[in-house]
């Protein structure tokens, strides 16, 4: 079987924030090879599979030799053999040899670089793109790129605003090639405004910049005024999506907005969006309260769900079963889909599914702590999840992402088709 995986080989990298990360090499028995390597994030839900560090004096305890030997070992002894077209019975064999709920023996650090290294190996060894590999000739939907042009929150080390993403998405745009330009243009006219207004145009985890913003409000204003001046309509070109990460600053029952000196309830929280709402362009909010806040949820969604999408992070971590009680109890409408949350290919795949099944979306995610793998930018298309949020148009971790997407579209030609507009209307409310 030219196709059966012939040897496993995990090394140590490092992400774009100086961590440790796995990368791993997988060749097939007729030489074939595919490449994988995992991020890391920063704002991690709780529930999220376990990312396995060494906790030794290397790398200040962040290192992954154990995540490494546990591929190059543990893992390799079960998959070797094993037709890696066959990407079910792989990730069923790691996950039956890790055999915890959340992969904390073997970690999802080592599994994931397994599972996708399988995937690529795969499409290489029939000569498809990934892209067609996972999601077959009907595969042509090129998504709306979410670029995070203005960072708080623990990815600008809470020298910003207490939210932590601030996006904008080019809706209007006829193609997937203008839409990053656009995101581009107003990148730069967004530095520019900060900088005449005297503010620091520093960079955070994701590219986007770092002001130190006496309101949380004052970015969305900011950003209105970048896409006029970029020449660009709010709302009708280009509209906003805001992730706050709520779960970074919620304790004791109450989010504390330390930017703007206040603690405040769900009720008050859900009451600050709705005004945010009616005033910006805002069309999505993802983690608008914390990841346990399951009433305070319920509450946002009927509140604000028939007129945005509503996506859950946090709350879910690509988890089916955390996305099926979602889905019962109506909490939301859309999903954030983070491969590393969940630890394998075919899991994420699976909670993808369960979004479209319930007409919900699904916006796939980069971490903060990246690498140049692409692979979520043919993910994407693979899945049709029509959203794609990757960072700022800024930092080579993440442009690699939205490059790999011009590539796609290059290659899909006249087939390809980019999902602007009728993708971040709201679904199921």
């Amino acid at each position: 079987m030219k196709t059966a995986i012939h040897s496993v080989h995990a090394r140590e990298i490092l992400d774009s924030r100086g961590n440790p990360t796995v990368e791993v090499d997988v060749t097939l028995k007729d030489g074939t090879t595919g490449r994988a390597s995992v991020p890391s994030g920063a704002s991690t839900g709780i529930h999220e599979a376990v990312e396995l560090r060494d906790n030794t004096f290397r790398y200040r305890g962040t290192g992954v030799a154990r995540a490494v030997n546990h591929v190059d070992v543990d893992i390799a002894s079960v998959i070797l053999g094993i037709d890696a077209l066959n990407q079910t019975l792989v990730d069923k064999a790691m996950l039956e040899l890790d055999g915890t709920p959340n992969k904390s023996k073997l970690g999802a650090n080592a599994i994931l670089g397994v599972s996708l290294a399988v995937a690529r190996a795969g499409a290489n060894a029939c000569n498809m793109p990934l892209f067609r590999y996972l999601g077959g000739t009907t595969a042509c939907r090129l998504p709306v790129p979410m670029f995070n042009i203005l960072n708080g929150g623990v990815h600008a080390n809470w020298q910003g605003t207490d939210i932590q993403e601030f996006m904008i998405a080019p809706i209007g745009a006829p193609n997937f090639k203008e839409a990053l330009r656009w995101g581009a243009e107003i990148y730069h006219h967004l530095k520019k405004l900060l900088h005449d207004e005297g503010y620091s145009v520093n960079v955070g985890d994701e590219g986007g910049f770092v002001p130190a913003l006496k309101r949380n409000a004052d970015a969305l204003e900011f950003i209105v005024k970048a896409i006029e001046g970029a020449g660009y309509r709010p709302s009708e070109d280009v509209v906003l999506a805001i992730d706050p990460a709520s779960s970074g600053f919620y304790e004791d029952g109450l989010y504390h907005l330390h930017t703007e000196n206040r603690k405040i309830d769900a009720a008050e929280m859900i009451a600050m969006y709705e005004c945010w709402v009616a005033n910006y362009p805002i069309s999505l909010l993802e983690d608008g309260l914390a990841e346990d806040d399951w009433d305070g949820w319920k509450l946002l969604n009927k509140k604000l769900g028939h007129k945005i999408e509503i996506v859950g992070d946090d709350i879910f971590v690509t988890n089916v079963e955390r996305i099926a009680r979602g889905i019962e109890e109506n909490i939301a409408n859309a999903v954030l889909i983070k491969p590393n949350q969940i630890g394998t290919l075919t899991e994420t795949i699976a909670a993808v599914r369960m979004t479209h099944n319930a007409d919900w979306g699904a916006m796939v995610s980069h971490r903060s702590g990246e690498t140049t793998d692409s692979f979520i930018a043919d993910f994407t298309v693979a899945l049709d999840t029509g959203h794609l949020k990757a960072g700022a148009p800024c930092r080579g971790e993440r442009v690699e992402k939205y490059n790999q997407l011009l590539r796609i579209e290059e290659l899909l030609g006249e087939s390809a088709i980019f999902a602007g507009r009728r993708n971040v209307l709201p679904r199921a409310s």
